[in-house]
C-alpha cells in the first residue's frame, strides 16, 4: 500500500510507543526477587550489538547508544525493511493484558 502525502497527513499525529531494547534475560521468580541494589543481571546481547528500536512491540530500526549532553540518545544504523517474502511481524495486543 502506498500512502499518498495527503492521505499519510491525516495519521502523522498519532501517538505510537517508541522503545529501544538494551537486551533480555530469562530469570526465575526466585531469582528475580533476589534482586537488591547493586545486583547486575546479564543480558543476553553483547555490548557490540546494535539495540533494537521497536515502535508499538514492532521491530522497525537498528541503533546504538550516544550521548547528547546529559542525556542518552540513539543513532539509527539500520532501518528493517519488510521484503515481499518475509512473514509479517506477529501483532501484539495489549487488550486483555492490563498491559499499557
Amino acid at each position: 500500500m502506498t500512502f499518498t502525502p495527503r492521505g499519510f497527513d491525516l495519521i502523522k499525529n498519532v501517538d505510537v510507543r517508541l522503545t529501544v531494547e538494551l537486551g533480555r534475560t530469562d530469570m526465575v521468580l526466585k531469582d528475580v526477587l533476589a534482586l537488591t541494589t547493586d545486583s547486575v543481571v546479564v543480558l543476553e546481547r553483547m555490548t557490540d550489538e546494535l539495540l533494537d528500536v521497536m515502535v508499538n512491540g514492532s521491530l522497525i530500526a537498528r541503533g546504538e547508544v550516544v550521548t547528547q549532553g546529559d542525556r542518552f540518545g540513539l543513532r539509527i544504523v539500520e532501518v528493517i525493511g519488510q521484503s515481499d517474502d518475509a512473514p509479517p511481524e506477529p501483532r501484539r495486543s495489549a487488550r486483555g493484558t492490563g498491559a499499557q
